[in-house]
């Protein structure tokens, strides 16, 4: 009996021995490499293994009859077929695709350059926007030492990749700056009228940028104000050219800043050599406030508010009067509310508004001549973005641009006073698709209507990017763009359309153990530019959309943070060629505002035994064209060569007191930016002329910045140049 149980046992044994399958394969990514760790196993049962070292698999299992294999692997998508168990060997090859996480998916940088928080590899950051030798303080000036501008120092402005000051247009959160940089005379450079350290994040798009920005053709500049601040504290700057004193108070769900300062250069301008006579040096004051208060768990309203009243009195050469000195005498007074709410509707919806009103008014005064002029621009705008998977987002929204300029001219034989009102309306929207983690592409189109030109405008747009390895990639853009003529010429027409420039951008960037490089090529086609056809400048027929133009180049940019110790440095260079036929231009030639060549570098080093961040910021444009009416060549006049070597040192001198010192062009480069001429030639036919130069050969800051707050750690080392 007892060999009969056994034989039994032996025989079921045997059975099932001879019934198991055998299921054995590899686990592979997309492009054949090999994933170890692979959990591989049988839906419903206890049956698998892992993947070893070359992602083989193998094991055994008594089912039988069709059963579901799985596969899974963190970061990619789980593997799922169906197998008919027979008791025999099966063998799978398994390739797993990536899964897609927008964490970790490529991010289009055709034209843009991106300094915050939400990318994991930037090139420049907000840090940097106010800690750039010669910067000056200024975000408009730390911009100039990136690839695609180009210094113009009789400006001051944001000239980029062939593009007028212009094209080029300015968002506070969102909404519209209609008058981003303070006033100036002729030939005097300015600056913009914000402080860095209002901002958390600056995107500069210097082409190629979303169907939600319009009425710009060369570049869009994205300014993020900050978020709620950590704790109270009281913030105090004394600088050799003026004071400001600012305050944050928070409450349980919000925050407001208080800020003044008062600006006299003065007593800097009667020490420092100059290289024109001020009657009355630059003197200023102004104000700020700004809000902010959280309304949900994900809702934000952000207010902000400035006034800034100044003025100088300027003596300058009247070349039409044998160099006789006249004063040019400037008042100027502006007013700018800027509001945005940003929050999530249901689940999925979510919601941007945002809306702007700017109060510009310049009183000037020169030769028995008075100018008035006065800037009111509106700008409503809102945002809906809805994502119907995380492949697939959709997002549209509708703005109103609206402007009134009015101007006053009262001479003493003749009084012109014109003034026009234009409403813009535009609608955009715009689909980012992803196809994996590796390619996305962006597609988009914006209408705009303009009731004062009564105009119509459709601009495409589409930009693409194609991750090559998890640290590289490669971008494309290409877009119409369209921008209502100047002020000066819609005062005495609306006979015009708008400007138009198509852009077509391909890039590619690199980001590894902190170092960066990035290439790009671009052309731009310009159309429909405004030219003057010779008539009197008052007559709407002297005016037209004849004008064309095209402007192509190369920018490089490479930036390493970790060859030198405690070292950070980045080189830009930008290639340009561009030629206009437009406004005035006999001829199709080159404009003066662009240099083929431009070059920064940017040197920046922490010392910490002497608690201090040094900074050298070296500029070179080679030299721009001018035009001299006594040539037979137009714009055939060649400037000075631009160069400069700015440094600055900011001292900790304790936690919270920080010393700063700051100077530009300390080799004492020659710098002039072409000549200026009268307007009627002298008894010999010749038209006198006068070198533009800039307003002094160096500039020299000193101050002291002192943070007074609860825990006492805090200070203002992110807000200095």
């Amino acid at each position: 009996m007892k060999r009969t149980v056994i034989s039994i046992i032996s025989l079921l044994f045997c059975l099932n021995a001879f019934s198991q399958t055998v299921i054995t394969g590899r686990v592979t990514e997309e492009k054949g490499e090999p994933l170890p760790g692979a959990n591989t196993y049988l839906q419903g049962t206890y049956d698998g293994a892992s993947s070893g070292e070359n992602g083989v698999f193998k094991f055994k299992t008594a089912k039988s009859g069709t059963q579901v294999l799985k596969v899974e692997f963190i970061g990619y998508e789980p593997f799922i077929q169906n197998l008919e168990l027979k008791g025999d060997t099966i063998r799978v090859n398994v390739k797993l695709k990536e899964a897609f996480n927008q964490l970790n998916a490529v991010t289009i940088t055709a034209g843009t350059f991106e300094a915050s928080d939400k990318k994991q590899a930037v090139t420049i950051t907000p840090i940097d926007m106010v800690t750039t030798a010669g910067a000056a303080g200024d975000v408009y000036g730390a911009l100039q030492s990136l690839p695609g501008t180009t210094v113009n120092g009789e400006s001051g402005r944001l000239f980029v990749k062939g593009g007028d000051s212009e094209e080029s247009q300015t968002y506070i959160d969102g909404s519209l700056v209609s008058v981003p940089y303070n006033s100036s005379a002729p030939n005097q450079a300015t600056r913009g009228r914000f402080n860095p350290f209002m901002f958390k994040g600056t995107i500069f798009s210097t082409g190629g940028y979303s169907a939600e920005y319009g009425q710009a053709l060369s570049s869009v500049l994205l300014l993020n104000t900050n978020d709620m601040p950590a704790e109270d504290q009281l913030d105090l700057s004394i600088l050799m050219v003026g004071l400001e004193v600012a305050g944050t108070k928070l409450w349980k769900n919000g925050a407001v800043t208080g800020t003044l300062s008062y600006n006299n250069l003065q007593p800097y301008m009667s020490l420092a050599p100059q290289n024109y006579d001020w009657a009355k040096a630059p003197e200023s004051a102004n104000g700020a406030v700004s809000v902010r208060q959280k309304t949900s768990k994900t809702g934000m309203l952000k207010f902000y508010s400035s006034f800034d009243n100044g003025g100088f009195t300027l003596s300058q050469q009247n070349l039409d009067a044998g160099g006789t000195p006249i004063d040019y005498q400037l008042t100027n007074g502006n007013q700018f509310m800027n509001a945005s709410w940003n929050d999530k509707l249901g689940e999925k919806w979510a919601v941007s508004t945002a809306a702007s009103f700017t109060n510009n008014a310049d009183d000037i005064q020169f030769d028995q001549t008075t100018v008035a002029e006065q800037i009111q621009g509106t700008h409503l705008k809102s945002v809906f973005s809805y994502p119907f998977s995380e492949k697939f987002i959709l997002k549209m929204g509708g703005e109103l641009f609206s402007k009134k300029f009015s101007q006053n001219v009262i001479m003493p034989v003749e009084t012109h006073d014109n003034s026009f009102t234009n409403h813009t309306f535009a609608g955009f929207t715009e689909a980012q698709i992803y196809a994996s983690t590796k390619f996305v592409a962006r597609i988009g189109g914006r209408v705009e209507y303009s009731d004062y030109l009564n105009s119509f405008t459709l601009s495409p747009r589409f930009s693409a990017a194609y991750k090559i390895t998890d640290k590289s990639q490669f971008s494309a853009a290409y877009g119409w763009f369209y921008q209502n003529p100047v002020d000066d010429y819609l005062l005495y027409t609306d006979l015009l359309k708008p400007e138009r420039a198509d852009h077509c951008t391909f890039s590619f960037q690199s980001s590894a153990n902190s170092r960066t490089i990035r290439a790009e090529l671009y052309y731009k086609d310009y159309k429909d530019l405004v030219k003057l056809t010779g008539g009197e400048f008052y007559l709407p027929t002297s005016y037209n959309n004849s004008g064309s133009g095209y402007a192509k180049g190369l920018d490089l940019f490479w930036r390493d943070k970790k060859s030198i110790k405690n070292g950070d440095y980045w080189v830009s260079y930008s290639y340009v060629d561009t030629k206009r036929d437009y406004r005035n231009f006999p001829e199709e030639a080159i404009p003066t505002f662009t240099s083929k060549h431009n070059l920064s570098v940017v040197y920046k080093h922490w010392l910490g035994k002497l608690r201090s961040l040094a900074s050298a910021n070296f500029r070179y444009s080679s030299p721009r064209v001018y035009n001299d009416p006594n040539s037979s060549v137009f714009n055939g006049e060649k400037m000075l060569a631009y160069r400069s070597l700015d440094l600055s040192w900011s001292f900790l001198y304790r936690q919270h007191i920080i010393i700063y010192a700051a100077a530009t062009n300390v080799l004492d480069f020659k710098n002039e930016f072409g000549q200026r001429y009268s307007n009627n030639p002298d008894a010999n036919g010749q038209y006198p002329g006068a070198a533009i130069q800039p307003g002094s050969n160096q500039f020299y800051v000193l101050g002291c910045f002192i943070t007074l707050s609860r825990k006492g750690n805090a200070n203002q080392l992110d807000k200095i140049e």
